[in-house]
């Protein structure tokens, strides 16, 4: 048998953890399949139970889970439902992690730190995972954390399609929270057409979410500012960063960042801040008391529903990217 006459006969199967399943039916539903019926429940002591209600034997499995919080605990069980596949004997195993937990941790700031994204890493390839999806991580160099393929996905695309039809490019610039996300802001204003700025800061090693902005490079005065960022947790450094460009003459700013995470004290924050309008992906579940007027929600279940159909295909992901891969 070939390889082409393997990848048909090859069945590709859904399966989803419990944190977020409004997502996986999404997802489900853009790749007009059903996820397959998995029992999954706590012991009274916590840990977790896991039981497919099919046969998985050869299939070309795709587990999603999006690490919300509790975060420890559906990482956990992502790990269980890949050792569950792999026991099963699932010909390729690939996980789906919308946002990527303990991406922040990608290095050492200090010493006797752990570098806990390449631990998340080896545990999902301990596990049996033979790839890994995601969407914006917090840093490209986690890909090489993990021992085999990473799809990196991009959320750039569907955030820049909803702004084109909300601000005059004419007058906006885009602007990158900190120095190192200048160069996905220049790809940012490549699509939008407009100049680009950034905010220089320095964090607080010490405490844990505390940023001190101090200036801002870039012509800012006048326009639309249009303030990315990855990620939105306690949203401390973001309002900080509206507050800088106010103060720097911005007329309005308007924020778009890919996942949602939302920590106390963060909707209040955004609520009672100076920022417009707040736009993100549904890459983590956001609930009723976590929205908010001026909040924004896009899906990002089109993006993975055409990635998993291209890997199952064996198609090219790459034609999915927007920046580096």
């Amino acid at each position: 048998m070939n390889a082409k006459q393997k990848v048909s006969q090859r069945k590709l199967m859904f399966f989803s953890g419990r944190a977020y399943p409004e997502l996986a039916e999404e997802v489900a539903s853009n790749l007009s399949i059903d996820t397959t019926p998995t029992t999954l429940r706590d012991f009274a002591n916590g840990e977790i139970y896991a039981r497919y209600l099919e046969s998985v034997r050869g299939c070309d499995a795709f587990v999603i889970q999006s690490h919300t919080a509790p975060i420890n605990k559906w990482i956990m069980e992502h790990l269980i439902m890949v050792d569950a596949l792999k026991r099963a004997s699932a010909d390729r195993i690939t996980v789906v992690m919308p946002f990527f937990g303990y991406s922040r941790q990608d290095k050492k700031g200090k010493g006797r730190e752990p570098i806990t994204a390449r631990l998340i890493a080896d545990l999902f390839k301990q596990a049996g995972a033979d790839r890994l999806m995601s969407i914006d991580l917090h840093t490209s160099q986690i890909q090489g954390f993990f021992d085999g393929p990473v799809d990196h996905l991009f959320a750039m695309p569907v955030l820049v399609n909803y702004l084109k039809d909300k601000i005059d490019a004419s007058n906006a610039i885009v602007v990158s929270p900190d120095t190192g996300r200048v160069r996905l802001a220049e790809r940012w204003a490549d699509t939008l057409g407009t100049p680009v700025a950034f905010i220089h800061k320095r964090r607080d090693l010490d405490v844990a979410n505390q940023v001190k902005v101090h200036e801002v490079v870039g012509k800012v005065r006048g326009r639309t500012c249009v303030l990315i960022d990855d990620m939105i947790d306690t949203g401390g450094s973001i309002c900080k960063a509206a507050d800088a460009l106010y103060e720097h003459g911005a007329t309005n700013v308007v924020v778009a960042a890919t996942h949602a995470v939302f920590s106390d004290p963060a909707v209040d924050r955004l609520k009672n801040s100076n920022i417009s309008e707040v736009i993100v992906t549904n890459t983590l579940p956001i609930p009723g008391e976590k929205q908010f007027d001026k909040l924004t929600v896009l899906s990002i279940a089109p993006l993975i529903a055409r990635a998993i159909s291209e890997v199952f295909n064996d198609g090219s992901v790459t034609s999915l990217f927007e920046g580096d891969s």
